[in-house]
């Protein structure tokens, strides 16, 4: 069975990105989108269990929504109000149901950047 993981590095302090929320959505044939889960990152920048997997593991079209703003926020970075990026959304398909599909990002107050890792 596939599985889907995520996690975040904050490429300001170079450090990982620790008690950052992420919610899961996964997208409805009408446009819209069903909220599946909030996630907290731990210590190490990933999610405690995966976001995805096992049975409940499927393919179609998901989304991601990290809130940075809030993460540099309570970091103590100071931040515009309102902040450059707040809540960072990335879109994206599941396409095989048995492969594992891993989604970072990577982030500062003014930049992110992401990839389909292993």
């Amino acid at each position: 069975m596939g599985r889907l993981t995520t996690h975040v590095l904050d490429t300001a302090s170079g450090k990982p990105a620790a008690g950052m929320e992420i919610e899961f959505l996964e997208a409805n044939a009408d446009g819209g989108w069903t909220h599946r889960a909030t996630l907290l990152t731990n210590a190490d920048g990933r999610t405690d269990q995966p976001v995805m997997a096992g049975a409940d593991f499927h393919t179609g079209r998901f989304q991601l929504r990290f809130h940075v703003g809030a993460y540099f926020r309570k970091a103590g970075t100071p931040l515009a109000d309102p902040p450059f990026l707040d809540i960072v959304p990335l879109h994206f398909g599941i396409a095989d149901a048995e492969a594992h599909y891993h989604v970072p990002l990577l982030c500062s107050p003014f930049a992110y950047s992401t990839y389909r890792g292993s």
